[in-house]
């Protein structure tokens, strides 16, 4: 086993590759960017009912979650704040009226942050009304800008988004001439590769979209985008899933063959639903100028010093008494079992697939039709015929070049949506590793006394008063969460980090609302009327009654000494009956060790100290 995971040595690792590694040419290889545009009108500053943030205020801080995110999880996408509908203008040579740049499309920092709390609640609004006002409106010289600011990106973007935050579904009171200029530009820049998305939010009255913005945003890119919403965002909570949704890039982790049989193949994508967060890895940071530390490895010859070329190096294997030496290609070639894909080998029942088989986290595939015309058609009837039929298709599973196949089980998964038509849960197929047979060993159980059947019930009740809807998002790893209100705090110049709730410690005031007598009916049930949990245990009575005394000594005799030392035997005895030995004879050691003791004895006899 240790040979076989040294020659693979990354079998399990789950990185993402690069695009370019996983086979084709792939549109997503660059960094993305993110525009905010938002409305600065009076309406957007309006306070909802019942002490209700301002629409203002909601976005406000949906951007700065935005941000957050984007600095701890990709700080190299670009992000920019552009308000529209402002009384002051400030953008790259005041080119555009009533348009006000707050960020420049830019990797967010600390700083972006510290701006953008300038904005929230009412001294924001106030912050917001002495720094930019609000004043005419002109969408269409609002998207001149944010086309500008992405002209003027000289980095290679892979996915260029856009999002509108406003309140008002008519902009330009009736003019027609803006109207036309708002729809002329939206169409430049969704011609550049720009998608923009509508957030719209609560409007007295109801947002109409149809009057105006069904004709501004881009339509959804494949069946998998979450298409224009007609009802707006009313809390935070909505606003932050909806442009969660839009704001993450599904990106495929590779792109296999998907082989149905001789000459029947489609392609498919592969992702990652699930990944386990972690700290980032420590960086290396030079001393005297702080700028990160790149490493470089070289290999030199032992004998002259030269600098050696990965065409200079060979690998060999001993075999016979002999060294056979193979090209690194020969290697390759040994370590290859099969291209890269999926091989489709039969079909099994549901039933058939058990819980234990789930060894390691599940991947995900989705059809790629751009890839193999007729993917997309072929992978929905196996989707719709596996899971009408409860069946589970079993495939061997290359992920890259080099790797060992694995036996994965593909299970069906419907599409779902929620109650406001957003996707819950996206059709596809669950890739379940399946375990090897050397992988499932028989563990010896322990057997305990049996409950009786009143136990039994009253444990069931205790159990379906503490039952609740299990949901991972709802726990948060603390010592991460931790971490990053560590840093944020340093980072945002805070005195002190906020304090986090760590809700993987269990709520004991509720549970013992719910149970109420349960826990003490089932402590009467199965412990002794004088069981104390916290107590030290009872001593064990003995046999013969009374203390147990202590073990009694055995003494050697010099004549059994003389023996064992004659017969070299001392070292049977053992150490405690050794110790013995030499405090009888009168021995000091200060050694605890067998052969210590052994040592001393024998160095006794030889001086016949002993007669």
């Amino acid at each position: 086993m240790a040979e076989r995971r040294e020659y693979y040595q990354n079998e399990d690792d789950e990185v993402e590759e690069d695009e370019e590694d996983s086979g084709g040419d792939y549109k997503i290889s660059g960094r993305d960017s993110l525009v905010f545009l938002v409305d600065a009108s009076k309406e957007m500053f309006i306070k909802g009912e019942d002490g209700e943030p301002s629409n203002f205020d909601m976005t406000m801080q949906c951007v700065r979650s935005v941000y957050t995110s984007k600095i701890i999880s990709s700080d190299k996408d670009l992000v920019a704040l552009v308000f529209y509908g402002t009384e002051q203008s400030k953008n790259p040579r005041n080119s555009f009226k009533h348009v006000y740049v707050y960020h420049d499309l830019d990797s967010p920092g600390s700083q972006c942050i510290l701006d953008i709390d300038k904005l929230l609640g009412e001294k924001g609004a106030q912050f917001a009304e002495k720094t930019m006002g609000s004043g005419e409106t002109s969408l269409g010289d609002a998207l001149w800008c944010c086309s500008n600011l992405y002209s003027d990106i000289k980095l290679r973007l892979s996915h260029k988004r856009l999002m509108i935050f406003t309140c008002r579904d008519e902009h330009h009171g009736g003019d027609g001439a803006k109207d036309r200029q708002a729809r002329t530009k939206a169409a430049d820049l969704k011609e550049t590769g720009v998608v923009i998305d509508l957030m719209h939010l609560t409007k007295p009255g109801g947002f109409d979209v149809s009057l105006f913005f069904c004709d501004i945003v881009s339509p959804p890119e494949d069946e998998s985008e979450l298409g224009l919403q007609i009802e707006p965002c009313r809390k935070l909570e909505d606003l932050q899933k909806r442009v969660r949704a839009k704001e993450l890039k599904k990106r495929s982790q590779s792109r296999l063959t998907f082989s149905l049989g001789e000459g029947v193949n489609l392609a498919v994508g592969v992702y990652v639903l699930a990944r386990t967060a972690t700290k980032p890895s420590a960086v290396k940071l030079h001393r005297d100028t702080n700028e990160p530390v790149r490493t470089k490895t070289r290999y030199f010859h032992a004998h002259n010093g030269g600098i050696l070329l990965p065409n200079d190096m060979k690998r060999a294997q001993v075999y016979g008494k002999k060294q056979i030496v193979m090209e690194k290609d020969e290697v390759d070639e040994i370590k290859k079992f099969d291209d890269p894909g999926l091989v489709l080998m039969g079909f099994k029942p549901m039933d058939r697939l058990k819980l234990h088989h789930h060894i390691r986290p599940a991947l995900f595939i989705y059809p790629e039709e751009e890839q193999i015309s007729g993917s997309s058609c072929m992978f929905t009837a196996l989707l719709l015929n596996c899971s009408e039929k409860n069946l589970f298709a079993l495939c061997r599973y290359i992920p890259r070049r080099n790797t060992p196949p694995r036996f994965v089980a593909l299970v069906p998964q419907r599409e779902e949506l929620d109650q406001s038509q957003t996707q819950a849960t996206p059709p596809g197929f669950h890739v379940i590793f399946l375990p090897f047979a050397d992988d499932i060993r028989t563990v010896d159980a322990h057997v305990g006394p049996t409950a009786s059947d009143e136990q039994v019930d009253k444990m069931k009740e205790i159990v379906h008063k503490l039952r609740f809807k299990y949901k991972s998002d709802a726990f948060e790893n603390p010592v991460l969460q931790q971490h990053y209100r560590n840093l944020e705090a340093l980072a945002l110049n805070m005195l002190e980090p906020e304090p986090i709730e760590d809700l993987t410690m269990p709520k004991v005031q509720m549970m013992d609302a719910r149970l109420g007598p349960l826990a003490q009916e089932f402590k009467d049930l199965v412990y002794p009327p004088d069981y104390n949990p916290e107590g030290k245990p009872a001593a064990k009575p003995e046999s013969g009654g009374g203390a147990a005394e202590k073990k009694a000594k055995v003494e050697m005799s010099e004549e059994e000494l003389k023996n064992h030392v004659a017969k070299c035997t001392l070292g049977k005895l053992t150490v405690p009956v050794l110790k013995d030995a030499c405090k009888q004879f009168g021995i000091r050691t200060t050694g605890t060790k067998k052969q210590e003791l052994i040592d001393a004895l024998t160095i006794l006899q030889n001086l016949c100290l002993i007669n």
